[in-house]
């Protein structure tokens, strides 16, 4: 049984950072998933790929993972892309690269 370790990247739909210090470890699925002729539905056999598990720093989730004797993967942190913060009167001043016109 393998688990993967990340940091999840920020919410694009909220400005906050709730939620985004911990660190998280999801467990692979080990079963396929299949539709239910029926209804459509998607299920799987595996339902441990419903657990996620929240730490507060990197070393704590790699010692549960080898205190329970799972096997991990560390997944590298994505990159924070710079925000440069404007006003919206940025968008009308005079020297801009390219002036407004209307």
């Amino acid at each position: 049984m393998s688990v993967r370790i990340y940091k999840p990247a920020r919410n694009a739909m909220q400005s906050g950072k709730a939620k985004y210090d911990n660190w998280v470890l999801e467990f692979v699925a080990s079963a396929p998933r299949t539709v239910d002729p029926l209804m459509g539905w998607t299920s799987s056999a595996d339902t441990r790929t419903q657990v996620k598990l929240t730490f507060d720093t990197k070393e704590e989730a790699i010692a549960y993972c080898e205190r329970e004797g799972l096997a991990y993967q560390v997944l590298p942190v994505a990159p924070v892309a710079k925000f440069i913060k404007k006003s919206y009167s940025d968008n009308f001043k005079f020297g801009r690269s390219v002036n407004w016109t209307h």
